[in-house]
């Protein structure tokens, strides 16, 4: 199955995370989130985020200002 974007940019935390964590419910077991922000604190955030819940945190890159993360459901 293809992986899900979730465009986060503009939010301040902790609305991206939130939004993740509503939006990761719908992604099957095994496949990906991509979540695009642009709060400085989102590396943060999601590396907590993914050892908290079980989830894995796949990739996390900064390109102009743009964090992007894919997350791979694993709970």
């Amino acid at each position: 199955m293809a992986d899900q974007t979730l465009d986060a940019k503009g939010l301040q935390c902790p609305l991206p995370v939130l939004r993740a964590r509503k939006a990761l419910k719908t992604v099957p077991i095994g496949s990906t989130l991509t979540v695009e922000a642009t709060d400085p604190s989102a590396p943060k955030d999601f590396a907590a985020f993914c050892e908290a819940t079980g989830n894995r945190l796949a990739s996390s890159v900064e390109e102009e200002g743009v964090y992007r993360f894919v997350i791979e459901r694993s709970a």
